[in-house]
């Protein structure tokens, strides 16, 4: 049988498992927000832990980074240290989010921040920021959902359609089962993916090259200029690693889908373990993506489109049944991150401005089914985004996405961390938008319209995410310096929660 013909029943097999486990997840489902949207708060370790790492390492893990190290060379162990930070940003800052959640019924990131900040305003800055630079996100798994499709029928499918096929299964399966079906499919996912990548790039490494080590010396000996800081294309300066780990560690944490999976634990404990924890997988899921990409460079040295390096190595040279066991879990990897995405989008439109400021008062149920109109209207515009010209670019679209999530650093600070003196409402919001507007200089906002900004451009060669932080953190201390900050009572029960979390009882 062909090649294609396997790969696709296979990635049709994997659809039909999704979509079942979404009904299934529709049978525990209530009319009520909280558990729509955030799973009733009852996530338990090996669920939350799966749903998280499933939805961190996306289509940016399984096909991006191997294109990354097709194109940069070694200076993508970077991923390492921020893996790492991710662990303790759960650690540290996901548990105190946990607990405020917990007391105070927070359901989005901007239920938070504008309660401790007492300001409609940062609710509104939050909100957007949320949603813009989230939708980039859709944009990367949609993009590699149609890669997937193209190369698995062999190109008998275009790309624009293999989107669109895509989108609608998870914009259904989400409608169907809430957060609950998220949940599940991505323990489903985050095995499936985890064990995919690991088996494509060992049986790749053995088929090209004898082993892995055998891989490594034909890269040192073909192309050792793979193995050189800053890399072929003098990419890895010192100022964009930096700016790279601080990107994609603190950046991709505070995303809003990120975020709302704090707040579903069913207890502080859950959190610690899982912050403990989650760097092992996310490390080493880029040992593969090392192996892929580098053996790549020296099998498939004129490869047009440097994110396709794992689905066209495996078409050549892998069995018809293990490629197309591989794509469907590539294809898992996106979806997995995609229905969380739709998912905290259709939150924050339906609890931050439908329910805030259109239609207040109604019940859970109009809620509930206000968001799910409100996931066919992401589905259009992650399609039109997906489509555009320029957005195969996959991690420089995450790295602008966790650049405009990093803004929300020093607002979260200053709610997570008690003492000091506190930033103020006028000071948060001035900061998230010059920070926005740094950004939009410095990383080049028309990067997913494609149009791609030369990363000379960034100034003194540092990333534009980090100029943008900086820009935030002292237009923040600058404004609050001469504007009235929360109020005593606010700082004594937002603060006051945190310290007895930290310092007494943990639940």
């Amino acid at each position: 049988m062909d090649t294609w013909v396997v790969a696709t029943t296979l990635i049709a097999v994997y659809l039909l498992i999704t979509l079942g486990l979404a009904i299934v997840a529709n049978r525990h489902l209530t009319v009520d927000m909280e558990d729509f949207l955030l799973c009733g708060r009852r996530a338990g370790f090996i669920v939350l832990y799966l749903t998280v790492v499933a939805t961190f390492h996306s289509a940016f893990a399984f096909l991006g980074s191997g294109g990354f190290f097709y194109t940069h060379g070694v200076g993508f162990w970077a991923a390492g240290a921020w893996t790492v930070i991710v662990g303790a940003c759960t650690y540290v800052i996901g548990t105190r989010i946990w607990a405020l959640g917990k007391a105070f019924g927070y359901i989005t990131p901007a239920d938070m921040l504008a309660d401790f900040y007492e300001s409609e305003g940062v609710r509104i800055a939050v909100a957007v920021v949320s949603v813009l630079f989230t939708i980039l996100y859709i944009q990367v798994q949609a993009v590699a959902l149609g890669y997937i499709v193209e190369v698995a029928t062999d190109g008998r499918v275009r790309a624009e359609l293999g989107i669109f096929v895509m989108l609608a299964v998870a914009a259904i399966h989400l409608m169907i089962g809430g957060l609950r079906a998220v949940y599940w499919t991505d323990v489903f996912q985050g095995a499936w993916m985890y064990i995919a990548i690991w088996v494509g790039a060992l049986v790749l490494a053995f088929e090209l090259f004898g082993g892995p080590l055998e891989l490594w010396r034909a890269v040192a000996a073909e192309r050792p200029e793979m193995l050189t800081l800053p890399g072929p294309h003098g990419f890895f300066t010192p100022g964009m690693w930096i700016g790279m780990v601080v990107t994609l560690s603190f950046g991709i944490v505070l995303q809003p889908h990120m975020m709302i999976r704090f707040y579903t634990a069913v207890d502080g404990r859950t959190l610690k373990l899982l912050g403990a924890t989650i760097p092992i997988y996310l490390m080493t899921l880029f040992i593969p993506a090392a192996l892929v990409g580098m053996g790549g460079a020296v099998a498939m040295p004129e490869i047009e489109a440097a994110d396709r390096i794992f689905p066209e190595l495996l078409f050549a040279h892998a069995p018809a049944w293990l490629t197309g066991l591989i794509l469907a879990g590539a294809a898992a990897a996106a979806m997995s991150t995609l229905d969380s995405i739709l998912h905290a989008n259709m939150t924050v439109l339906t609890r931050d401005v439908y329910q805030r400021y259109i239609a207040k008062g109604r019940s859970q149920g109009h809620y509930v089914l206000v968001g799910r109109s409100i996931v066919v209207g992401l589905l259009v515009v992650g399609y039109l985004l997906a489509i555009q010209e320029g957005s195969d670019l996959l991690v420089a679209i995450v790295s602008l996405s966790g650049s405009g999530a990093l803004q929300f650093l020093p607002a979260v600070l200053g709610v997570c961390f008690p003492g000091g003196r506190s930033f103020s409402k006028a000071g948060v919001t001035t900061g998230i938008v010059a920070g926005v507007a740094t950004l939009a200089l410095t990383l080049g906002i028309a990067l997913p319209l494609g149009i791609e900004l030369p990363w000379e451009a960034h100034p003194l060669g540092m990333h534009g995410g980090v100029w943008g932080l900086l820009v935030n953190f002292g237009a923040a201390a600058l404004v609050s310096a001469f504007t009235r900050g929360p109020s005593a009572e606010t700082l004594e029960r937002v603060h006051g929660t945190v310290e007895k979390f930290v310092y007494g009882e943990s639940e």
